[in-house]
């Protein structure tokens, strides 16, 4: 079975080796704390602090697995071989809908460090694979859940 690969920025990877060693250091103590808390209220059957705490046991532990797999299946984006103009992983791009123009800008990452709602977008992403490759003004038809729009690059950094 082949292992998924998870490109990503070298401050991405860096963010979430900080978040899995707070998990790791912080969150596995408060939660231990919380779970010898809750035994001592005494009968676990009825006891919702101690299911509360038990919960968030198992999440975090799930994301304490899930961030080690992408780290150590990391893989960090190297651009050193594409040309500036072109529009790879770890790059900026700057694009106008045409033909009103509205400009938007996102940088193009990994699925693990995607976060829409600060403009860093997964490659997976139907806006990611319609211009990666693409070059500075390059018109590209983008298909997305909410139909194709045409777009045109203005900026690649």
């Amino acid at each position: 079975m082949v292992e998924k690969v998870y490109p990503m920025t070298l401050e991405g990877k860096e963010k979430l080796e900080n978040e899995l060693e707070e998990l790791k250091t912080v969150k596995r103590k408060e939660i231990v704390e919380r779970i010898k808390i809750a035994r001592s209220f005494g009968d676990l059957s009825e006891n919702s602090e101690y299911e509360s705490a038990k919960d968030e046991q198992a999440f975090v532990e799930g994301r304490i697995t899930t961030l080690e797999n992408m780290i150590r299946l990391s893989e960090i984006i190297d651009n050193k071989n594409t040309d500036k103009d072109e529009v790879s992983l770890g790059r900026t791009v700057k694009f106008i809908e045409l033909p009103d123009g509205e400009e938007e800008e996102y940088t193009i990452v990994g699925s693990a460090e995607a976060d829409p709602f600060s403009g860093k977008i997964s490659n997976d992403s139907p806006i990611a694979k319609a211009i990666i490759g693409k070059r500075i003004d390059d018109e590209v038809i983008i298909s997305t859940p909410g139909g194709d729009m045409q777009v045109k690059i203005i900026s690649v950094s």
